[in-house]
């Protein structure tokens, strides 16, 4: 069982930055494909990036390219989104999600109960 809690969303202006981590509990944290997901006012929940378990292989949305980038620590059980030059359209609630490295691309285990980032125009 793997628990997912994250934080550091809030408001920021177009063009600023935030840095949301997500803390796992669970012993295999390590081995898990860890994920970013959005949900904005009216849409469906969409992929963000996802980060294999080694760190060594990475998928971003073709929306974030270039303005996103996700990290892990396993030792601390820790995944992190750094958002740079973010925009109106980047506003949404933010979701940590975990699947293990053999199950299906896509299809996350475990969701975390999201973060809000809202960017001002």
């Amino acid at each position: 069982q793997v628990q997912l809690v994250e934080s550091g969303g809030g408001l920021v202006q177009t063009g600023g930055s935030l840095r949301l981590s997500c803390v796992a509990s669970g012993r295999t944290f390590s081995r898990y494909v860890m994920a970013w997901l959005r949900q904005a006012p009216g849409k469906e929940r969409e992929f963000v990036v996802a980060l294999s378990w080694s760190g060594g292989s990475t998928s971003y949305a073709d929306s974030v390219k270039g303005r996103f980038t996700i990290s892990r620590d396993n030792a601390k059980n820790t995944v992190y989104l750094q958002m740079n030059s973010l925009k109106p359209e980047d506003t949404a609630v933010y979701y940590c999600a975990a699947r293990r490295p053999e199950g299906p691309p896509g299809e996350y285990d475990y969701r975390g109960q999201g973060t809000q980032v809202t960017v001002s125009s």
